[in-house]
């Protein structure tokens, strides 16, 4: 458990302004200490060991082209909370989704201008940031999936995915959690909706990588899109994401940009959302993360008769969002992410026998 007091940040950029202009922005916090800034892997391995940080910002695009394999070598030698930070272009993109698969607690983009709002907006999310990976800790291996995990198809278990709707909001840690979900989500599911409290311009890439790794077809949300069965729809960074009735389907509303409990996209904006949908059943999930965006969101899916799951505590890297619901009384069921398909699999099932046994009285 990491020691009381200001939390030791090491930043690791190739770039001196951007160290410099980091430390500045982490220095007007009271509970962050910028213990070093290093130009290279290499002497942040000195710092490391000199300083045994509690947070590394590390930029994952440095010339050496070595920030990958970095962040590798940390994962085994020096398991602390890694933020990535990259470029706001495509490749860029691309690497902090990598760098989250190989661990990175969170991912942020660097600003495109280092004054006035851009600058200010920038810092107080990377500061939210580093204060989430603090109170982070290791997510623990996923479990092999038990044959009582293991979900069979929507349909084998006499259930029409059509008359469904699922709901996720995730933060801190819930990149991996997704992937646990996705990875064994039978074909046939209802659709899936999911915000991922993620900056923008990386959804689309962390959605292309959740795509190859998972039956079902996972792309970044896009305004207009219906939502059918077998498909998840990945929440855009820097969007609100709504559900809205304006076809016999259900379908996507993206526009505004303004957050919601500090969040673009909001848990909470696409949970209340989904209460006006009148002809689906709804699913309510919350995974790890840090605050309690989506926890009263999930609290009014329940008392309206939807089935509504947390994210359990031994499995989350921040167990924030999933612990505020579960004290509010919102959620029913809490279960590790791999047991989540299949969870919601046995439990419509038997809400579906009940509700037959009760018809035929």
């Amino acid at each position: 458990m990491r020691a009381i007091g200001p939390i030791k940040t090491l930043i690791v950029d190739d770039s001196p302004s951007v160290r410099a202009v980091l430390t500045r922005v982490l220095a007007e916090q009271d509970d962050i200490h910028v213990v070093g800034g290093a130009r290279n892997t290499a002497e942040a391995r000195e710092l490391i060991l000199a300083h045994r940080p509690d947070v590394i910002v590390l930029d994952i695009q440095m010339y050496n082209g070595d920030s990958l394999t970095f962040l590798r070598k940390l994962a085994i030698h020096y398991p602390v909370p890694v933020i990535a930070c990259s470029e706001p272009t495509e490749a860029g993109h691309e690497a902090g989704v990598r760098a989250v698969e190989l661990g990175a607690i969170g991912v942020v983009t660097k600003p495109r201008s280092i004054t006035g709002r851009t600058l200010h907006r920038w810092s107080e999310d990377l500061v939210q940031t580093i204060r989430a990976a603090a109170a982070s800790r290791p997510p623990a291996p996923p479990l092999p999936t038990t044959a009582a995990g293991q979900p069979p198809l929507f349909r084998d278990a006499d259930l029409d995915p059509g008359r469904y709707l699922v709901l996720i909001g995730a933060s801190t840690g819930g990149t991996e959690a997704l992937r646990q979900i996705l990875r064994i989500t039978p074909p046939d599911f209802p659709p899936i909706a999911i915000v991922q409290h993620m900056p923008e311009g990386f959804t689309a890439s962390f959605a292309r990588h959740l795509d190859a790794q998972s039956p079902l077809k996972v792309s970044e949300a896009i305004d207009g899109e219906l939502l059918k069965p077998g498909q998840a729809f990945i929440a855009r960074g820097g969007r609100q994401m709504r559900i809205v009735h304006r076809h016999p389907e259900p379908q996507i509303a993206c526009g505004e940009t303004e957050p919601v409990n500090r969040h673009c996209p909001s848990v909470d904006v696409l949970f209340d959302s989904a209460l006006k949908i009148v002809n689906r059943k709804l699913v309510g999930v919350l995974l790890t993360g840090m605050g309690a965006d989506g926890a009263r969101g999930l609290l009014r899916l329940r008392q309206a008769g939807a089935l509504t799951i947390g994210q359990d505590q031994q499995s989350c890297v921040v167990y924030g969002m999933p612990k505020v619901a579960a004290d509010l009384g919102a959620v029913q069921i809490q279960c590790p992410p791999a047991d989540i398909p299949g969870t919601i699999v046995r439990a419509l099932r038997a809400a579906g026998n009940t509700h037959h046994a009760v018809a035929a009285l």
